[in-house]
């Protein structure tokens, strides 16, 4: 099992990732320079999960690989399910949200930073440090 993140990692939202690793690859200079300056940047399983589903191509999948290995993904535990399932109890739209519930829980118990392109879709959850890019 991976190490878990220190406070003060960033934890990535999914969306990030789509737009990093497909199509224009609008983020991934950005995530480059993240990195590059020692940003610690990692992968919630969730987010993963999220990832793997979609219709990737093998190339996305390398990139992704090389990048943020799966192994090296941050588990979603049962203190995260515990959390998340608070979270839902109190988020609006919480059945259209399940996924992003469940990320943000990970990245609050972590007491990491998200970064999202969506940040609208986290706003009601006061808990959560979101970077801002």
């Amino acid at each position: 099992m991976p190490d878990a993140p220190a406070a003060g990692c960033t934890l990535l939202d999914t969306t990030v990732l789509i737009d990093a690793l497909t199509g224009p690859k609008a983020s991934l200079s950005t995530l480059r320079s993240l990195l590059t300056a020692g940003e610690r940047i990692a992968l919630p399983s969730v987010a993963l999960y999220e990832w793997l589903r979609g219709p990737r191509t093998a190339d996305e999948l390398t990139d992704q690989e090389h990048l943020f290995p799966a192994p090296s993904a941050v588990p979603f535990t049962s203190e995260d399910a515990a959390l998340g399932a608070r979270l839902y109890r109190s988020a609006r739209r919480a059945r259209a949200r399940e996924i992003d519930i469940a990320i943000a829980a990970c990245v609050i118990r972590h007491e990491a930073d998200l970064w999202t392109l969506h940040a609208a879709d986290f706003e009601d959850i006061p808990e959560l440090r979101l970077l801002r890019i």
